[in-house]
């Protein structure tokens, strides 16, 4: 199944581990570091000119990393991730 992020940008459902809100969780450093060093490594994809409200990190079956930026918020990302999982897509 496919989520959509945005701007014509989407992700596996497979491949997604988190999908987290940007402003809570820039707050602590870690976090702020890990933003950083995948944008350095070139692992981020912007998917909004918007202001961004989350982010979400896909591992490949190659184990390669991507972290989406999106305008979308987490809880329009989980109700999308919620109709499709578990096999409960209702068409």
């Amino acid at each position: 199944m496919i989520l959509y992020l945005g701007n014509g940008i989407s992700a596996d459902l497979k491949t997604v581990v988190a999908v987290m809100d940007i402003e809570k969780a820039s707050t602590a450093k870690n976090t702020r570091e890990y933003l950083a060093l995948a944008g350095k490594a070139g692992r981020v994809v912007y998917c909004t000119y918007d202001i961004p409200k989350s982010f979400v990190v896909t591992l490949d079956r190659d184990f390669t990393e991507k972290v989406y930026v999106s305008s979308v918020t987490v809880g329009t990302l989980k109700k999308r991730i919620e109709k499709y999982s578990f096999g409960r897509h209702k068409g």
